[in-house]
C-alpha cells in the first residue's frame, strides 16, 4: 500500500512539472506594432509583448512555428547594450535592435540552437525577433521606424 501512495504521490508531481512547463509555451499579450519604411512602406507585425524579465529570458524557446507576421517585442527598462542567443529555439529568427525612439539600428539572422552572442552595436531599448528572413523579404532595413507606444 505505501508503494502504490508513493506511486501516486511520484505521478501526481510529474504531471505538476509537465503543466508548470507547458505553461511556458503559452503566449504573451499581443499588439500590432507598425514599421514604416524610410520610403513611406508601412508593415504591421502582430508581436507578443516580453516586458518581465522572465519572459525576456524565456523569449521563444521551444517554439517550433512562428507565423509570418508575428514577432515578439522584447522591452528594457533602460537604454543598453543588448545581447541575444537561440539556447533551445529551434525556429530560425531575424532580429532587429530598436533604440527608444523606435529607430532599428541593427537587424541579424539567428541561428536555432546556438548559444552565440548577437549583441546590438548601439544602446538600444527594445528587440524584435520575427521569422528568419521577414525584414528582407520586406525590405525593412537599419533607419526605418518601428512605432512602439508603451
Amino acid at each position: 500500500m505505501k508503494f502504490q501512495k508513493k506511486s501516486a504521490i511520484f505521478i501526481t508531481i510529474i504531471f505538476s512539472l509537465i503543466s508548470l512547463g507547458s505553461c511556458r509555451t503559452k503566449k504573451l499579450p499581443q499588439k500590432e506594432l507598425k514599421i514604416v519604411c524610410q520610403n513611406g512602406t508601412e508593415f504591421t507585425v502582430k508581436a507578443e509583448i516580453a516586458e518581465k524579465t522572465e519572459d525576456r529570458n524565456y523569449g521563444y524557446m521551444n517554439r517550433k512555428v512562428i507565423p509570418e507576421g508575428t514577432g515578439m517585442l522584447f522591452v528594457f527598462e533602460r537604454d543598453q547594450i543588448l545581447s541575444f542567443w537561440m539556447k533551445n529555439t529551434p525556429h530560425p529568427l531575424s532580429i532587429a535592435y530598436i533604440d527608444s525612439k523606435g529607430k532599428i539600428r541593427d537587424i541579424f539572422d539567428m541561428k536555432p540552437y546556438s548559444l552565440s552572442s548577437i549583441v546590438s552595436t548601439v544602446n538600444v531599448r527594445y528587440a524584435l525577433e520575427v521569422p528568419q528572413g521577414w525584414y528582407k523579404k520586406n525590405g525593412i532595413a537599419v533607419g526605418d521606424t518601428v512605432l512602439i507606444n508603451k
